[in-house]
């Protein structure tokens, strides 16, 4: 069994900042402890406003709290993101995450994250990034 508590997490090497300033996230599950896919606690800050193209994942989004919306750029429809909703970008689906309050989001990625990830110049995460140092 794999036990681990959210706020001893972010004090390792699971707690990613991104270099933009748009968001963190602590990974509590990663490609290293086998299960298939990877499971993470992420804030968007207020304000935030990026681009995103997960082409080598699909990823499932919880909101845990806060406001924003999720575009996707294929046909322009907007999605607003309240407490208690789930997206989920099954398609590969290139969009633009809007926050508007912070929002505390519950992600699920497949395949994995080794756990160092943050998105490239096209906005994805690359599939071979290092793993964490805890």
């Amino acid at each position: 069994m794999i036990v681990r508590q959210l706020q001893e997490a972010e004090k390792t090497g699971r707690r990613i900042i991104s270099p933009d300033g748009n968001w963190e996230s602590t990974r509590l599950l990663l490609k290293e402890d086998g299960m298939g896919f990877s499971f993470h606690i992420t804030t968007i800050y207020q304000g935030a406003d990026f681009q995103m193209h997960y082409q080598n994942h699909l990823e499932s989004v919880f909101c845990i709290s806060g406001e924003g919306e999720v575009e996707t750029l294929s046909d322009g429809k907007k999605y607003p993101i309240t407490s208690g909703m789930i997206y989920i970008l099954d398609k590969h689906d290139k969009h633009v995450l809007r926050a508007t309050s912070e929002l505390k989001l519950a992600c699920v990625f497949n395949p994995p994250l080794n756990g160092t990830e943050v998105h490239n110049a096209q906005g994805a995460y690359e599939l071979d990034a290092e793993p964490v140092n805890e």
